[in-house]
């Protein structure tokens, strides 16, 4: 039988690189000094337990959490967060000042705009990668796509670090068309207990309620006996298989018990309206859900943005269905007092060329695009790097795939260059090659 030997979240399974190799010199700092607005304050303390999966002196850990959203196909900055209006390759749209004197952004991002003093904006951003799969997975992962080994994704690192032991709801959760409850496959070796189940923000998981007719009781001596029997078979050799079976078991009856917690409908009618009762208002509603009930990781899709045709007039409708969700959202965080808890990060897995082609559209580009950051210990209200005149290439402050997922990490105080040890094999949390961009944390 496969034994398991992924990180199984015991103490000495965990390194610090830095201790590991010795004591290193830290991250240095690199590109341009970050312009406009106030830096945030301190980023303020939660309930000091320990991560699971981490030695206990590597994380002082606070309440902290991580929510993405993807923007599945390409998100053209230009339409976006570097516009370019009056060039050959700016387009149709205009920019727009924000809460923040002297950052535009364009206006298809009206409500965003207002929101900007809680954001930072890095428009260096060159990852050399225009392939959908691979452009995907280097910035889910921060690593670039080899045969030679399988790197578990954001989402899956935050659940093993931030989650609590006890937490009786999910860690890593995927909000997308047509999620049903199904379990993802994005932790590699951190083992299937980190990875993400999916909905689609309209309903609570499949299966999650109890039969009707069955009484409290017949369900409680179910579980028992079915607790015996794992005992006696875990007893006899544990598996990568039956480790997770047993997981996903106690998850499901855990998930169960908190069923509400994924019923937007539980939300009132003005919350609802605030934001928008369409797919994504509903699926942005769920992710203040969740963060505000304590799931460490959550991400939203929202797609598609591949616009080799129309770019224009699908930017004017996908933005249009973006931008007021997500700034009720950022502003609810703030409000709420977990904005300073929770990092929040737009992403797509590349942007799209200066040049306009023949059909109105815009084409794959990851030399020159835009990642969005705010909360957590996220400089706010800040735009760090730039682009040329015409959005041909980054000229100053460049960062790639590595450097964001370092930054990530440490922004919820998490130390990105520490390891894992798995079957005896040091696996840095991070790549090793890349460090944060420590001028955008605060």
């Amino acid at each position: 039988m496969q034994r398991a030997t992924y990180a199984c979240g015991t103490h000495e399974h965990v390194l610090r690189r830095r201790g590991f190799l010795g004591a290193l010199a830290g991250g240095t700092l690199f590109g341009s000094a970050i312009t406009g607005g106030p830096l945030a304050g301190p980023v303020v303390g939660g309930l000091g337990w320990l991560t699971q999966g981490q030695a206990a002196e590597a994380l002082q850990a606070r309440d902290m959490r991580v929510l993405v959203f993807n923007m599945h196909g390409g998100l053209s900055q230009l339409e976006s967060w570097d516009p370019k209006p009056g060039t050959k390759t700016g387009g149709p749209c205009r920019a727009i000042p924000t809460s923040v004197p002297g950052i535009h952004i364009s206006e298809l991002l009206p409500y965003t705009a207002q929101q900007m003093h809680h954001l930072c904006l890095l428009r260096g951003v060159n990852t050399a990668e225009d392939d959908h799969g691979k452009g995907a997975y280097l910035m889910m992962t921060g690593r670039r796509q080899t045969p030679a080994a399988e790197y578990p994704q954001i989402g899956s690192v935050s659940a093993m670090m931030l989650s609590k032991k006890e937490q009786s709801l999910p860690g890593h959760i995927l909000i997308t068309p047509g999620g049903g409850g199904g379990r993802g496959n994005e932790s590699a070796y951190l083992g299937p207990r980190f990875n993400s189940i999916a909905l689609d923000g309209q309903k609570p998981p499949l299966y999650s309620a109890k039969p009707d007719g069955m009484a409290d009781e017949v369900e409680k001596r179910r579980h028992t006996f079915r607790e015996r029997i794992n005992a006696e078979f875990l007893s006899r050799g544990r598996t990568a298989v039956t480790d997770a079976y047993t997981h996903s078991y106690e998850q499901a009856l855990r998930l169960m018990e908190r069923r509400d917690v994924f019923d937007v409908n539980k939300e009132s009618a003005s919350d609802q309206e605030r934001y928008g009762k369409n797919d994504f208002g509903r699926q942005c509603l769920l992710a203040r859900r969740l963060l505000s009930n304590g799931v460490s990781f959550v991400q939203v899709t929202h797609s598609n943005y591949d616009t080799h045709n129309e770019n224009f007039n699908f930017h004017l409708e996908q933005l249009g269905e973006f931008d007021k969700p997500f700034a009720t959202l950022v502003s609810d965080l703030h409000t709420l007092g977990l904005l300073e808890q929770t990092l929040v990060v737009v992403l797509s897995e590349f942007g799209r060329t200066p040049n306009i082609n023949l059909y109105y559209g815009r084409d794959h580009w990851s030399k020159a695009w835009t990642v969005v950051m705010g909360g957590a210990k996220v400089a706010r209200g800040a735009a760090f790097g730039a682009t040329n005149a015409e959005g041909t290439e980054v000229v100053d402050g460049q960062v790639d795939h590595g450097a964001l997922f370092h930054t990530y990490l440490q922004a919820v105080g998490v130390d990105s260059e520490q390891s894992l040890m798995v079957d005896g094999r040091e696996l840095p949390l991070a790549d090793p090659a890349a460090k944060p961009i420590w001028k955008v944390l605060v």
